[in-house]
């Protein structure tokens, strides 16, 4: 394997080293620059799967205020993201973004794991923002150097599966801990005491990342006006038709991460194995990542995302009939979905990647802006676990369902919502991409180049 990442020093000096080094180059490079997803994806997990729980069970809000929460924190996200993403082509300097955003993520995610006493929806309001805007900052400037280092497309699926490992390694890691550190304490003494050890992970993955990654070629400022270069990049057909695909596959995933937990306590009734059923499934797509890269080298990133679309309805599709006991289904489940989840994960972010390519290299009539593209992936990200979270558990205490009901018309809301709704948006998303197929991936699709040269000449005019 040869080296992609711009800045390595075999590129630099002309002619790659003798015997095995550059795949040890390589290897380095992917390593170093896929740490800091594991921080980064530990931070997450807690905000939209255990912080719901914390502020309704430890605080006394109510599901409802919280999803209303967790949406206007989203409407401000709106706004931020993309700004972000725009600033980010006017000053694209990756590595500087994000060591400025590190430290104010770590203070927040403190302040939002370990409220004070009397904490209420406004101290909720209040971190949530301030520990997204961090977690934007430095997410939109690390996805988009991902997507300018590596020169292939494989290697920008190499780079993508690297990130996205680490980052799995750090959802494992969050969603194990809290039962451990809690140490019989409950929930929330878990909780905090996580949000101690994500300081220390942060601090030496970050600094792992930003000293030995390579570093991102030299691309130069923009000067577009903010919203013609936010603009501009949703008028491109493929990208804004591959981000619609992205967000309504991306609520349909981010429907049952809101509502797992009250899943597992109130229909399953195993409230104890929470922790052992969120590591099956991440344990899974972890796993599957190489052979979702494989896979999309044999038949193409569209192709094996849709297989990996495919896989999540076929087993999904069983998880809304489960009820109490059903413990080693639902453990069969979540490998499954979690073997189709490492689709969702490697190849959006790498088709995303190639398109952005596209434009630089002159294939595009108006080239892709890596800060704008991601500042819109990014908002969509967080927009659809909100929206699953804002839409969720209004919907859930709406048809009667409180944390702790015992009542069969409550427990089966709560199975339908999260079992039968994300089905829905799944489909959708199956249904457009393939009809959007030769406008994302126009190189693999099996309509033939002229006829799929037409259809996209049709779309873009």
């Amino acid at each position: 394997m040869r080296s992609t990442a711009g800045g390595s020093s075999a590129s630099a000096a002309g002619a790659a080293p003798p015997g095995p080094e550059p795949d040890a180059s390589v290897t380095r490079d992917l390593v170093a620059y896929g740490a800091l997803g594991l921080p980064l994806a530990f931070a997450a997990l807690p905000i939209y799967v255990h912080v719901p729980r914390l502020y309704t069970d430890g605080l006394g809000l109510s599901l409802a205020v919280v999803g209303a929460v967790l949406l206007a924190a989203r409407i401000v996200d709106a706004v931020t993201d993309p700004l972000i993403g725009w600033a980010n082509d006017r000053l694209p300097r990756r590595r500087g973004w994000i060591a400025l955003a590190l430290p104010a993520l770590g203070a927040g995610m403190v302040g939002l794991l370990v409220p004070p006493a009397g904490a209420g929806a406004a101290w909720l309001f209040a971190l949530l923002v301030a520990v997204s805007l961090a977690y934007s900052v430095a997410t939109i400037a690390y996805n988009a150097w991902g997507a300018e280092v590596a020169t292939t497309p494989d290697a920008r699926t190499r780079f993508v599966a690297s990130r996205e490992g680490f980052a799995l390694g750090g959802v494992v890691l969050a969603a194990a801990l809290p039962g451990v550190l809690a140490m019989g304490e409950g929930e929330a003494a878990g909780l905090a005491r996580l949000a101690w050890v994500f300081l220390p992970l942060l601090l030496v993955f970050g600094v792992w990342t930003l000293w030995r990654a390579p570093p991102p070629p030299r691309v130069a400022s923009l000067r577009a006006p903010v919203w013609a270069g936010l603009r501009s990049a949703l008028r491109q057909p493929a990208f804004a038709r591959l981000l619609a695909v992205f967000a309504a596959n991306g609520i349909a995933a981010a429907i049952p991460s809101a509502t797992v937990l009250f899943f597992v306590a109130d229909v399953l009734e195993a409230a104890h194995l929470a922790g052992l059923f969120l590591v099956l499934y991440f344990l899974a797509a972890a796993a599957s990542l190489p052979l979702w890269v494989r896979a999309s080298q044999r038949i193409g990133k569209l192709r094996a995302w849709l297989a990996g679309m495919v896989l999540a309805v076929a087993v999904f599709a069983w998880a809304g009939l489960l009820g109490s006991g059903d413990v080693f289904a639902y453990a069969a489940i979540c490998v499954l979905s979690g073997l189709a989840l490492g689709a969702d994960l490697s190849l959006p972010p790498s088709l995303l990647a190639d398109l952005i390519a596209q434009g630089r290299d002159g294939e595009r009539r108006a080239p892709l802006e890596a800060g704008a593209c991601f500042g819109w992936w990014n908002f969509v990200t967080k927009a659809n676990l909100a929206l699953a979270a804002g839409l969720a558990l209004p919907l859930l205490a709406l048809l009667g369902y409180a944390p702790g009901a015992r009542d069969a018309a409550a427990v089966a809301a709560l199975a339908g919502v999260y079992g039968f709704v994300p089905l829905v948006l799944k489909l959708a998303a199956i249904v457009l991409l393939w009809r959007w197929r030769c406008v994302i991936e126009p190189g693999h699709s099996r309509l033939g180049a002229a006829q799929c040269a037409a259809t996209t000449r049709g779309i873009e005019s």
